[in-house]
């Protein structure tokens, strides 16, 4: 970069503002890649999900008086 000091100061801020800016565009777009592209949380949930109602069916079931 031996020859970026020579710029005028309005083009580095402007080099410097596309530089932040595809950067920031980058993250964005790698996140919402990395985000969508797993399910793995929402399997996570499912199952703990499913998991809670068959125990609660079980307890239900099981300590309601009177039955039989």
């Amino acid at each position: 970069m031996a020859g970026f000091g020579s710029l005028a100061p309005k083009t580095k801020n402007v080099v410097v503002a596309g530089g932040l800016t595809g950067f920031v565009f980058g993250v964005y777009y790698y996140t919402m890649w990395a985000v969508g592209s797993t399910d793995e949380l929402q399997v996570t949930i499912d199952k703990f999900e499913d998991l809670k109602k068959k125990e609660e069916a079980a307890a239900t079931s099981s300590s309601t008086p009177g039955s039989s």
